[in-house]
């Protein structure tokens, strides 16, 4: 019982460890899409 208790929290601090590790390349592609947007405003003008 001990054992799944303990697999239980490891399974769950790994997933929210994921979570963040995707919220934080989901800001990145976020910023270089910004940047793309701005470099292609910046050429048209």
């Amino acid at each position: 019982m001990k054992k799944i208790i303990a697999l239980t929290l490891v399974a769950a601090a790994l997933a929210v460890s994921a979570c963040n590790t995707i919220s934080g390349v989901g800001r990145d592609v976020q910023a270089a899409g910004n940047a793309v947007t701005s470099g292609a405003e910046q050429a048209k003008n």
